[in-house]
């Protein structure tokens, strides 16, 4: 019996399940990406500012850039509407 290898979960996997678990606004608003991730995305701005990054790693880059952009806007969309409802 063979396993299978471990499935690598990006950003988006992580992103998108957590969005898709339908989290109250309160969740969405203080949503923070687990601390392996945030780490990974520290260590490649470290290595983007050494010049060190290679292609994939640049792709990588550029994926947590997207959902950190989107993630701003849920946020403040969240609290926004967390606002109004008080």
């Amino acid at each position: 019996m063979s396993l299978a290898p471990e499935r690598s979960f990006t950003i988006k996997d992580v992103v998108t399940d957590f969005l898709a678990s339908a989290p109250p606004l309160e969740a969405l608003a203080d949503y923070r990406l687990p601390e392996a991730l945030q780490q990974r995305a520290h260590d490649l701005l470290e290595k983007n500012r050494h010049g060190s990054l290679t292609e994939d790693e640049r792709v990588e880059m550029e994926a947590f850039r997207d959902m950190d952009h989107l993630l701003t806007l849920v946020k403040t969309k969240a609290r926004l509407r967390l606002q109004t409802q008080t």
